[in-house]
């Protein structure tokens, strides 16, 4: 009988040992003083702010546009509010990825967030005015000096107005981004037919265009064949 109590107290005496010495701290991994090694939470874990970004956190725009950054929010733990601080790389006069961040700090730490914004090169900034000049000859592909570009029957596609000298006539493109696609068409001239296609690109700025045209002209003695560049300039 003795030994048996005798390991029972000795089994007391290791229980409440192994239980006295589990380790305490914050278990919170969220807090700034998260202890991964703590198995019992002591109610000490301290919270940096919680920023909230307003809106989206991704933003798309046109290059040329104007931006307005909707700002963020922070609060500490317990609801309090905190400033925030924010800087931006955005430069919305030329396509890229920029990137907005938000700061906020309390005594227990320091947050950040970030929205990115995305300038981008979107059908609005081809429908604007545009000059154009080319090494493309006045006769055999008379591009017209001041053409018309509008929206087409989707966001992909346009229609060049006053594509010719004289003759005038349209032009059907699709654009993807900065690039430009004039699928092979024909466009009547008095003597003759135009048939012509042709691929181009619109710088980061969204002021220039550069195409490279294929043509084919059936006019006797004015017309010819070959391909030629175009530059059009935002006005």
């Amino acid at each position: 009988m003795k030994k048996i109590i005798g390991l029972f107290l000795l089994g007391s005496i290791v229980l409440t040992t192994n239980t006295g010495c589990k380790k305490k701290g914050c278990t919170d991994n969220t807090a700034t003083n998260y202890n991964s090694a703590a198995k019992k939470d002591d109610g000490t874990c301290l919270y940096a702010p919680i920023i909230t970004i307003n809106g989206n956190a991704t933003v798309n725009i046109n290059v040329g546009s104007s931006y307005t950054d909707a700002g963020a929010t922070a609060v500490n733990k317990d609801g309090t509010s905190v400033t925030v601080t924010s800087t931006s790389t955005v430069d919305a006069t030329t396509k890229g990825t920029y990137t907005v961040t938000y700061t906020a700090s309390n005594a227990n730490g320091t947050t950040t967030a970030t929205r990115t914004v995305n300038v981008v090169i979107g059908q609005d900034n081809w429908l604007v005015s545009w000059s154009l000049s080319s090494d493309c000859g006045a006769t055999a592909f008379p591009l017209a000096s001041a053409p018309v570009i509008t929206a087409g029957s989707n966001a992909t596609s346009l229609n060049i107005d006053n594509m010719f000298n004289l003759i005038g006539g349209t032009a059907t493109a699709t654009i993807s981004g900065t690039h430009v696609t004039i699928p092979q068409q024909t466009i009547n001239a008095t003597v003759g037919q135009i048939t012509f296609s042709g691929t181009g690109t619109m710088n980061d700025q969204g002021n220039i265009i550069v195409i490279t045209y294929t043509y084919d002209n059936t006019a006797p003695l004015i017309g010819g064949s070959g391909t030629c560049t175009a530059t059009y300039v935002k006005q």
